[in-house]
């Protein structure tokens, strides 16, 4: 006798297929359009506007592909797409994770696609168009990367975790960010710095990091990826009881989340 389907399955394999097209369909933008000679003036006001055009131009294809399909769902984009809809299905969209790694060409930046029914996250895609990745994950069906099943690292001892974070692009926060990191730096193995949380948090999920945190996260940069790591078996919250959100996101796993937001709070890397 096999398990009767999940209520939300149909719903469910409509919006991966949709969220993976659309992601495929921004990410080929956001790759063949960038201009060769992009970081050559990368300290000028020019190159900042040509991203910008380029992360608003991916925003609304995803939007307009979805929109077209599903025109009764909601949207909340880092460009600006908000609408409430009427369906239940909300689309979180970051259409550009990791703006300075591709305004300087660095291969690390991707497109975060999710989509939650009443509040939950039902569906993540992040695509990684220079690495030639595609992380997805539906809730309660695993994760996968270009199709094959991913699972996080088993847990070193905290000593010995690889770990990723993020830094904020406000001074004063960056300089608390570079405290909290310096006194974590003992008891680690190392840190990492990616530039992207949807693709630090998809490297939980295939096995490439032991953990990730960071502070100031909005809902665009982690919807996709915190579904993709805890669908590969990691472990996800913010400050201890509390789910990811702005003041804290974690992701590491099992035996390494804990100990590692234990520090997190003692450090007070919440505030500055």
């Amino acid at each position: 006798m096999t398990d009767a389907p999940r209520p939300d399955a149909d719903l469910s394999a409509e919006l991966l297929t949709l969220a993976l097209e659309a992601a495929h369909r921004a990410g080929a933008l956001l790759r063949d359009g960038r201009p060769d000679d992009l970081a050559v003036a990368a300290t000028k006001s020019s190159p900042i506007d040509v991203v910008t055009e380029m992360d608003i131009a991916a925003e609304k294809l995803i939007t307009g592909y979805i929109a077209e399909r599903r025109p009764d769902d909601g949207f909340l984009g880092e460009e600006g797409a908000s609408s409430a809809g009427t369906s239940g299905v909300r689309w979180i969209i970051d259409p550009l994770d990791g703006t300075v790694n591709y305004l300087y060409g660095l291969p690390t930046w991707a497109v975060s696609v999710a989509a939650e029914h009443e509040g939950e996250t039902l569906v993540g895609v992040v695509e990684i168009p220079m690495r030639a990745e595609t992380f997805r994950a539906v809730r309660g069906g695993g994760a996968f990367l270009n199709d094959r099943p991913v699972r996080c690292r088993p847990a070193p001892p905290l000593d010995q975790a690889l770990v990723s974070t993020g830094f904020n692009y406000v001074t004063a926060v960056r300089a608390h960010q570079a405290e909290i990191a310096q006194k974590l730096i003992p008891r680690l193995r190392d840190i990492r710095r990616g530039g992207s949380a949807a693709a630090d948090l998809s490297d939980v999920a295939a096995g490439r990091l032991d953990g990730y945190y960071e502070r100031g996260l909005h809902p665009w940069d982690l919807a996709a990826g915190e579904l993709i790591a805890r669908e590969a078996g990691a472990l996800t919250g913010g400050r201890p009881g509390a789910r990811p959100d702005g003041d804290l996101t974690v992701a590491a796993s099992p035996g390494v989340f804990e100990p590692l937001q234990a520090l997190l709070e003692e450090y007070g890397a919440w505030h500055d």
